[in-house]
This record gives structure tokens, C-alpha cells and sequence, in this order.
């Protein structure tokens, strides 16, 4: 079956080099398009449609290759990918890609052309298949228009809406929902790997009406949620680029707002703060609730926390930061009434952790972390029953949960195990053989090594977090117990980046 091919590729040389070879092979080809550079390869892509593309992946910059990628699964080319890196992350892309072949320069002759005979049979299947062509439903509009931001770029007269399922499984399925809806005034419709966007004449005066029908017929015929952005500022102001980029930012406040809604947009939104991290005070006042199995005040507080938020919204990864910093709480106190040793609520905790990182609703993490805080709690008293015919335990426990609070003494200790402290002291120092002071300082010292290591936060703010409120007496305690100081600690530890997060 005759195709058209376009290869793209840097090297002058390379490029009519594999074109020879493809001349020359038994492989019938109707038409074969070179590419020079990436701009180069996107007009000629758009312009002829090709069946095959040959691509060297070095051509591609970090940020374009998520149009990229969004061109290649709504065209849905088949790809053949070569690189001069033979490295894991270059496999890594072309498996992302689902490319049928990575090659690696320099060239064999013999493996270019097994990858070319292995591309022209899958076409053949594939034409087989579907007995048609993919083709395009705008003209005048192009995916570098929405994607790239071009200096001297004429605005585009057109207004937009952005679809958006709540799985992203379904977005083929509202690709074809869209495009037989019959919308009016519609001038393009561009499929990308998580919704789709769709253009319409400036001239259309009833976008947003539209968008509410063809949502009630989505509703009426399918069950996965759809939340749709309209568009309406100044069309002739600023250019599609940027009214695709305002209009993405617009839906992600489905985290905040959910899904079925049609929500219309005037300008760029504009994130507020949040402090992502707990303060102090609100560390012990988690310690509290969870020693306490407080589980009305939990909630109370996560409803007041995130289910009342208000325009300015933070921005998401603030609150999955905010929920993270909740979560490392709640390890603390599964550690500390020994769940982690639990399949079921290891797995579970697992389960919120990724809740938290990349589920579409707040509501939803929110609920989930509550679930999951009664059946922990059902497991601590549980745990908790066991423990309380040894002090000791019970003792280590409260320590554990409460070493933030400066003021800790071995008489709270002693009075929270119902022991008179020299016999409880007693006890410890048999069991441990190691002072309350000493198995206090210890437990202090194994959390000050923890946020050393795996956060940025100053000296004197770890001091406070461990329960030291001078924090020259904090550094003096720290050298006695580890060798070295706390500063020299973090030093020896791999570096941080710019971004914050450590390099190796």
C-alpha cells in the first residue's frame, strides 16, 4: 500500500540518505517530505498529512514536546524515531510515543531498511483496518497556532472553549461527541491528550449556550463528568496561544469546583497563597487530635481547611503540597502505634498519598483521607489495647507523638501511663537502658536528621519542630550526639537544586 513519508532530520547528509534508501528499497511510497528543523517538520506535517514519519527525536526541545506529542496521538502517524543519544531516556520517549522503531546513529543500512518494510506493512494493516485516512477539521487554523507562542503573530479572530473529561480514557469519545454535535459558528476542533478544545467565529454571540446544550446531551448519553471553559475576552486583544494557555489555567479550578459546569472566562485567573508546609502550632495541634483519635476535630478542621476555600484559590500544588505535609503527620502516628506494619493500612496510606498527587477533585482527597483516619483509628485502639500492659510502649508512644512540645517532662510521661515516674524512669532504663532524657533527645535527634535531609527549613526553625527552643543549645546537643553540627550534617548530604529538590 502506497504512502506518503516525511523525514525530518538535522543532517543534510542523513536526510537524503535515508530518502535514497527509501527510493531505492521494493517499498511502494506515493510522495516523500524532508524537514530540516522542527518548524520545518510542523508546517510540512500539517500541510501534506503524511501515513509514516521518520523523526530524529534531538530536534525536539523540552517545550515543544508536548505538542508534539498531542500532534502525534490526534494524527496518529505511524512513527519511526532515531536519536545519536543511545540512552535510557531517549528509549524511554519513543516507548512514550509508541513509536514502532528507535534508531540509533550512526545508521545501518540494513536496520533502516527492516524499519521501513515494518512501516509499510502496519500501514497496510492499519488502512486495512479502519478504510480511511484521519483528517483534519480545520484548514486556516493550525495546532502551531494553539501551541506556540510566535513573536509578530497576528491575533486570531476566533473565540474558544475548552472540554474537559474527568478521565482521560474518554476524550476520544468526546472527540467524536464534539465533532457530530452540531454546534454552530464552529471554525475548528483540536483533539489533545486531555480534552478538547473548540473554536468558534468571532461572530458567534451564543458559545456559552451551546456549550451548556451539547453538556446536558453528553449527560444524557454518557456517565463520566465533563466541565467545560468558554472563552469570553477580548478575542481581537491577544492571540490563540494565549487564549489557549488562560483557558487550560481556567480548568483547573475543577479542582477546587468539580465537573459538570459550564464556566465562562474574561481574563487570566490569578492564583492566591497558601503556606504549603504546617506551622508549628498546627504540628501539635495534629499531634493532639491524632494521639487523642480525635476524629470530629479532624474533620472539622479539613472542611475549614479546604472545602471553604474562596476566590483567590491557591494554586493546586500548594494544597497537594498543604495535604502531603497532613499525611506526614499521620505516618508519624501509624509508626507510632505500629500500622505500618499492616498490608492493608500500608496500602491504603498508598492509596491516599496518590489521591493527594493526582486526584482531579479536592473534595474527593479530602474525603478520602477522613475514610481513611476512622479505620486507622479502629486500628490504633486496637493496637492500643494491646500495649497497655506494658508502660514502657505506651510510654515510647506518647514520647514519639508529643517530642515537638518543648516542655515535655518524664512526670507527663509517667502520669499518661498512670506510673509514679522514679519507678516508671526505673523501668525505662532497664527496658532501653537509656535515660528518659537520653531516649527523648534520641527520638528528637532522629527527627531533626529527617527535615536536615528532606527539607530546606532554616536551623533555628528545625529547633522549634523538635521541641529546642534555643537553637544554639539545639546545635550544641546535635554535635554531642552525631559528631558534627547540624549545618555540616546537611552539607554532607546530596545538594540541593534550584528547585528545591535534591540532586544526586
Amino acid at each position: 500500500m502506497e504512502g506518503k513519508w516525511l523525514i525530518a532530520d538535522r543532517d543534510l547528509n542523513e536526510r537524503e540518505g535515508l530518502k535514497w534508501l527509501l527510493k531505492t528499497s521494493s517499498i511502494p511510497v506515493s510522495a516523500i517530505f524532508l524537514a530540516a528543523n522542527y518548524q520545518d517538520f510542523i508546517v510540512r506535517f500539517e500541510k501534506e498529512s503524511p501515513d509514516i514519519v521518520l523523526l530524529e527525536l534531538d530536534m525536539i526541545s523540552k517545550e515543544e514536546w508536548s505538542g508534539f506529542r498531542d500532534l502525534m496521538r490526534i494524527y496518529d502517524p505511524i512513527l519511526l524515531l532515531s536519536s545519536a543519544e543511545a540512552t535510557f531516556e531517549k528509549a524511554r520517549l519513543a516507548i512514550d510515543m509508541q513509536a514502532l522503531d528507535l534508531m540509533i546513529k550512526p545508521f545501518s543500512a540494513t536496520k533502516v531498511k527492516l524499519a521501513f518494510q515494518k512501516a509499510s506493512r502496519r500501514l497496510s494493516t492499519k488502512i486495512q483496518t479502519t478504510g480511511f485516512h484521519l483528517s483534519p477539521s480545520h484548514k486556516d487554523i493550525s495546532y502551531e497556532g494553539l501551541f506556540l507562542s510566535q513573536q509578530g503573530a497576528t491575533t486570531d479572530q476566533v473565540k474558544i472553549a475548552a472540554f474537559q473529561t474527568e478521565s482521560v480514557e474518554m476524550v476520544p469519545t468526546l472527540y467524536s461527541f464534539i465533532t457530530e454535535y452540531p454546534f454552530i459558528d464552529s471554525h475548528g476542533i483540536f483533539a489533545l491528550s486531555d480534552m478538547v478544545v473548540l473554536l468558534f467565529k468571532e461572530t458567534c454571540s451564543n458559545m456559552t449556550e451551546q456549550c451548556q446544550k451539547a453538556m446536558r446531551k453528553w449527560e444524557e448519553e454518557y456517565s463520566d463528568p465533563l466541565a467545560i471553559v468558554v472563552h469570553k475576552g477580548n478575542s481581537s486583544a491577544i492571540s490563540l496561544n494565549q487564549k489557549y494557555l488562560q483557558t487550560r489555567k481556567m480548568l483547573e479550578f475543577t479542582y477546587y469546583k468539580g465537573y459538570r459546569q459550564v464556566v465562562e472566562l474574561e481574563f487570566s485567573p490569578e492564583w492566591g497563597h497558601m503556606d504549603p508546609f504546617l506551622t508549628p502550632p498546627e504540628q501539635r495541634e495534629w499531634v493532639d487530635m491524632l494521639t487523642n483519635l480525635n476524629m470530629e476535630k479532624i474533620k472539622k478542621w479539613l472542611y475549614a481547611e479546604f472545602l471553604h476555600l474562596s476566590d483567590p484559590y491557591p494554586d493546586p500544588g500548594l494544597v497537594r503540597i498543604r495535604l502531603t505535609s497532613i499525611l506526614a503527620q499521620v505516618r508519624r502516628f501509624m509508626k507510632t502505634c505500629h500500622l505500618n506494619d499492616d498490608v492493608s493500612y500500608e496500602q491504603e496510606y498508598r492509596t491516599i498519598f496518590n489521591s493527594i498527587l493526582y486526584d482531579t477533585v479536592l473534595y474527593r482527597t479530602v474525603q478520602n483521607l477522613i475514610l481513611f483516619s476512622q479505620k486507622m483509628f479502629v486500628g490504633a485502639e486496637s493496637n492500643m489495647q494491646n500495649v497497655k500492659q506494658d508502660p514502657i510502649e505506651m510510654g515510647l508512644s506518647y514520647m514519639r507523638a508529643n517530642f515537638s512540645n518543648s516542655r515535655l517532662r518524664l512526670e507527663d510521661v509517667a502520669q499518661f501511663v498512670d506510673r509514679n515516674p522514679s519507678y516508671f524512669s526505673h523501668l525505662l532504663i532497664t527496658k532501653t537502658g537509656s535515660s528518659f532524657t537520653e531516649v527523648l533527645a534520641g527520638i528528637r535527634m532522629k527527627e531533626a536528621k529527617r527535615l536536615l535531609i528532606e527539607t530546606r527549613k532554616p536551623i533555628k526553625e528545625i529547633s522549634m519542630l523538635t521541641g529546642y527552643q534555643n537553637a544554639n543549645y539545639f546545635s550544641r546537643m546535635f554535635k554531642e550526639l552525631t559528631g558534627m553540627t547540624p549545618r555540616e550534617f546537611r552539607l554532607q548530604k546530596p545538594e540541593w537544586n534550584k528547585s528545591g529538590k535534591r540532586t544526586v
